[in-house]
């Protein structure tokens, strides 16, 4: 998502904290993935916390940092770029389990050919109230999915709920999915499953059609959020355009 924009009548650069989105109506939404720091933790969250001690952040800094490359590796592939493991002069570009993810993406796109429909799509609602970054809208075996790239050990329940919102978000702009789904690439499979699975060694589509409950929580989940953060609003700043003494 762009944080900026750029305002050539008033000379300046206006940046905006990109846990909020923009609207058409001068306004702010906040982001799904922040309305869900509100949803509750369960036991081995806190047992995990407990474990890591002082390292906590760093562990959860680490893991967002690869997540956002490994997402940068497969847009750019799947916008018809080469990508490659090493630089010009041979050295290698990224560490290799984020290229090991990397890689579990391209055999699950080898193998099961799915039509790329949308890549990386902003949606913004005033109405719903929120927004969100949707990684892919793809189609198999003639069924549209929703689907959020996932490269965390686990795939948590809030996930769903995400993916909830996002096809609020998608039906208000008028597209439908068949189903929502996950592709996890860091999956505990060993082999590519059963006839009928979506799955490889490493990586695994974990799917769901009817996603009612889900919205359930997480409306719920956004009236909490709403109460904790009545009056937040985003950070802003802005630069100059130029400068001359």
């Amino acid at each position: 998502m762009k944080n900026f924009n750029i305002d050539q009548e008033k000379g300046r650069i206006e940046f905006i904290d990109t846990r909020f989105y923009g609207t058409s109506e001068g306004g702010y939404v906040p982001s799904v993935t922040t309305i869900l720091e509100a949803y509750p933790k369960d036991a081995s969250y806190f047992k995990w916390l407990k474990d890591v001690g002082g390292d906590a952040d760093a562990i959860r800094d680490e893991a967002g940092r690869r997540g956002s490359l490994v997402h940068e590796l497969t847009e750019r592939y799947d916008s018809g770029e080469e990508v490659s493991y090493i630089d010009e002069n041979g050295r290698p570009k990224y560490k290799m389990l984020e290229w090991s993810m990397f890689e579990r993406y391209v055999d699950f796109t080898e193998n099961h050919k799915p039509n790329i429909d949308m890549i990386e799509v902003h949606m913004v609602s005033s109405e719903l109230g929120y927004a969100g970054t949707l990684d892919r809208i793809l189609s198999i075996d003639g069924k549209t999915y929703l689907v959020d790239i996932k490269t965390s050990g686990s795939i948590y329940p809030s996930y769903w709920l995400q993916l909830a919102a996002y096809r609020e978000l998608l039906a208000k702009g008028g597209v439908l999915v068949d189903e929502v789904a996950i592709l996890w690439l860091n999956a505990k499979t060993r082999t590519r499953g059963k006839k009928g699975d979506i799955q490889g060694v490493g990586w695994q589509f974990v799917s769901k059609e009817d996603t009612t409950q889900e919205i359930k929580l997480f409306n719920a989940t956004y009236e909490l959020w709403k109460s904790i953060n009545d009056d937040i609003k985003p950070k802003k700043f802005s630069y100059e355009l130029t400068h001359k003494k």
